[in-house]
């Protein structure tokens, strides 16, 4: 599993760790987080739809949190809950550019069982670092 939960840290919130081999992966294990937050089983998401999009920041932090507020965005805007995620990260001026390819569907509430709602990602204790074995980030979500 791409990322744990953290008991203790927000009362009010949720708290994980993602890692992977590559900041790629890392990405991907933090979006599957966020999802296994808001739908109690994210194998009952299809993956029927497709979204694409691109991102730019100047670092690993600011793009990883911007991608997270994306896919909350998807959710609040066009109802998307996604499974899926072909992410491709690269230089992009200064900075670095994400490109995401993500399949998922439209909630359903009679197939998904919703758990929480997550409103925002929080910049408490959020860190992106690269460690040992690849990458690995901290994230609150603000639920």
């Amino acid at each position: 599993m791409p990322y744990r939960f953290i008991e203790g840290v927000a009362i009010a919130d949720v708290a994980y760790e993602a890692t992977g081999r590559t900041m790629e992966e890392m990405f991907a294990g933090a979006a599957e987080a966020m999802m296994a937050t808001q739908v109690k089983e994210v194998s009952s998401i299809s993956g029927s739809e497709e979204v694409d999009f691109s991102i730019e920041a100047k670092d690993e932090e600011r793009l990883l949190h911007d991608f997270l507020q994306e896919l909350i965005f998807y959710k609040d805007s066009k109802l998307m809950l996604f499974r899926e995620y072909r992410l491709k990260i690269g230089k992009a001026g200064s900075g670095l550019k994400l490109t995401a390819s993500l399949k998922g569907e439209l909630i359903d509430q009679k197939k998904h069982e919703l758990l929480v709602d997550v409103k925002a990602v929080s910049w408490h204790m959020f860190r992106v670092e690269k460690a040992k074995e690849g990458w690995k980030a901290f994230v609150i979500l603000d639920v």
